[in-house]
């Protein structure tokens, strides 16, 4: 009976936890189907539910265009972020030479650096270039990233290098050994850096709103940012609401189709030296 009661215990504590983390973001969905006049209500259930505010953000906003554009931007990034953010991981975790331990130490110190830090060069880089206006533009400077290499080396260390000598034994060659053994191994190491680098890339504002400045050519996050804060939604609470669901969705998706490897990679990577 004490077991059952402390049971019924940690159970009521951890479903009042998950309702207050919940509720705000189903207050936002639900907002989205209120009237102006409804909305800043605590309901989560509208009295007379309605699509005006996504009506509204399909109108004034060319929502499609601009989720193309985060999708291009943000599946190149990633990919070339999970590709090399891989090859410079495993060279500094299997991979002997004499400089692998700095050069590890200096990724780790430029994880230290504010990017506001590296902005204004960048930008000076990138106009050089000739790349502003240009998706492009957004995707160089962030393909590839210290907190995805550093990732990498983690989960490679992992594996025993028993498993890979006994490949070479085989008659495995380094590029057999990769893409045969380690890169199959590392599938939820890869389904993690590939979510953090796509969430970070779609829904990053300040970068694009510096590089773009076409409308055709702007993300999903950068239009609605400008589409709330510069006005178009007028006094439209339930349209900002939708167009921020808009903007989340994708992400919601992506991560309930992979948190089981999102998780496990977390379980079974550690930090080592």
């Amino acid at each position: 009976m004490k077991k059952a009661l402390l049971l019924t215990i940690k159970y009521a504590i951890v479903f009042v936890f998950a309702s207050v983390f919940l509720y705000p973001f189903l207050w936002m969905i639900s907002g989205t189907f209120k009237s102006d006049f409804e909305v800043m209500g605590l309901s989560l259930i509208p009295s007379h539910p309605t699509l005006a505010n996504y009506l509204l953000v399909f109108e004034r906003v060319p929502i499609m265009r601009a989720l193309l554009n985060s999708t291009i931007v943000s599946v190149t990034i990633t990919l070339s972020v999970v590709t090399f953010g891989a090859i410079v991981g495993y060279s500094l975790s299997k991979i002997k030479w004499s400089g692998a331990k700095y050069l590890t130490g200096f990724i780790i110190f430029t994880m230290l650096i504010p990017f506001q830090l590296t902005l204004i060069p960048t930008y000076l880089v990138i106009v050089k270039l000739g790349l502003t206006d240009n998706l492009l533009g957004l995707v160089i400077p962030n393909a590839l990233t210290a907190v995805s290499i550093i990732m990498f080396r983690q989960f490679f260390q992992s594996i025993p290098d028993s498993l890979l000598e006994a490949a070479r034994i085989d008659g495995c060659s380094e590029l057999e050994i990769i893409f045969k053994i380690v890169f199959p191994l590392s599938r939820p190491a890869f389904i993690t850096v590939g979510i953090l680098t796509f969430l970070t890339s779609w829904n990053d504002v300040l970068w694009p709103l510096i590089v773009i400045r076409e409308r055709s050519l702007m993300t999903l996050p950068q239009l609605v940012t400008v589409f709330v804060l510069g006005g178009e939604a007028e006094t439209h609470l339930g349209a900002e609401l939708a167009a921020s669901t808009i903007l989340a969705l994708p992400i919601i998706i992506l991560y309930g189709f992979f948190q089981k490897y999102f998780i496990q990679s977390f379980v079974t990577s550690g930090i080592k030296a």
